[in-house]
């Protein structure tokens, strides 16, 4: 009868508690300052156009190969009559979110600091039917740097 009555107690106190449970579509946990969700491209707003040059170092470097990189002759290099440095410049690349780690060795080994990892909320919900709408392209990479949605980490 004891055990019964003390059973009895502890469920009528985890009842008089309040709720926990935070409404998930609605409502989001705050993420930690340096969480880091999915690599994506940046965007150079000066130049107008991507920091990436091509250079594979990121690809050489992923540990799952997720990563694919192809580059061309930059058409508005100074050598051609344009105003970017760049000789290079990326003409595709995909990363396949799917089976990719968020490791964070392609932002560490970028010479150009082209890749950073999201940290937004869109970064994380990934959530899709078919594994074949987790490759990103070029334009999708670059979509949420140029909206300006990532906002860089700056150590404290």
């Amino acid at each position: 009868m004891r055990g019964l009555l003390k059973s009895m107690g502890v469920t009528l106190s985890v009842f008089a508690r309040k709720p926990v449970t935070r409404q998930y579509p609605e409502t989001h946990r705050p993420l930690p300052e340096r969480d880091r969700a999915f690599p994506l491209l940046l965007w150079d707003e000066n130049l107008d156009e991507p920091f990436c040059t091509g250079c594979h170092a990121c690809e050489r470097a992923c540990p799952v190969e997720c990563m694919t990189v192809l580059m061309k002759d930059n058409p508005a290099h100074r050598s051609q009559g344009g105003t970017s440095t760049r000789r290079k410049i990326i003409d595709k690349f995909w990363i396949d979110y799917g089976r990719c780690m968020r490791c964070n060795i392609c932002v560490e080994v970028c010479n150009f600091d082209a890749i950073g990892m999201n940290n937004t909320w869109q970064g994380h919900e990934q959530s899709v039917y078919d594994r074949a709408d987790l490759i990103q392209d070029l334009p999708q990479l670059l979509a949420e740097h140029k909206a300006g949605d990532v906002k860089p980490w700056i150590a404290p």
